[in-house]
């Protein structure tokens, strides 16, 4: 009984436990780095970057520049983008399960230089327990309503293509109605007239025989 009480427990804190990505690495002008983390639907995201800078009493040189991007599973749109920057922050909500990427590049600079990039991704329940942190957080929830009238765009955007599509559709073919109902028309006259001329030539060819055979 206690080793079952044990593993449900051991389970639970597995979920709980909030998953901190920390790291501080070199990188190298026109070098990119990726870093996947693997979030449940529903789950909190909250992540800073920066460049370290060796001398803090001078500013960074413009080699020393990242461009960060950050995906969803399936890629369909960037949860976050920074271009040709020195320090930034993310937050969102994973809207579905998957392994959600993080890619930091340092732009090309002549000549190539290396420097080191501070990178720290939390997720989970406790990922935003200072006030620093849920400052972040705060901007998840309009992050993730932008995602969410992304994607209604969208679908008004194919729904209203697919009505003009059926449009178009409808417009066409009443034009070939049209069309084939004065074919038809047309090919009933027609019609009706080889059939009077046959008939009148009928009569004709008739008369003219009772005549001959003075039948009438």
């Amino acid at each position: 009984m206690d080793l079952r009480m044990s593993s449900v427990l051991l389970l639970i804190l597995t979920f709980l436990t909030p998953r901190i990505l920390s790291m501080r690495y070199e990188i190298r002008s026109g070098e990119t780095k990726c870093f996947a983390e693997d979030l449940r639907e529903n789950t909190m995201s909250v992540g800073k970057y920066f460049v370290v800078n060796p001398n803090e009493k001078h500013h960074l040189s413009a080699s020393h520049k990242i461009t960060v991007k950050l995906m969803p599973p399936k890629g369909e749109s960037l949860l976050h983008e920074a271009d040709n920057v020195e320090a930034g922050q993310f937050s969102f909500t994973a809207y579905e399960t998957g392994h959600y990427l993080a890619c930091i590049t340092a732009v090309d600079h002549n000549p190539a230089t290396t420097f080191t990039v501070d990178f720290d991704w939390r997720s989970g329940v406790h990922s935003v327990h200072s006030k620093d942190w849920s400052k972040v957080a705060k901007q998840s929830q309009v992050k993730m309503m932008e995602l969410q009238v992304e994607r209604l765009f969208d679908t008004v955007k194919d729904i209203h293509d697919e009505m003009f599509y059926l449009r178009l559709s409808e417009e066409e073919n009443q034009d070939v109605n049209r069309s084939t109902n004065t074919k038809m028309a047309w090919l009933s006259f027609l019609s009706l007239g080889v059939c009077l001329s046959v008939a009148g030539l009928q009569f004709w060819h008739l008369k003219n025989f009772f005549e001959k055979k003075k039948l009438i």
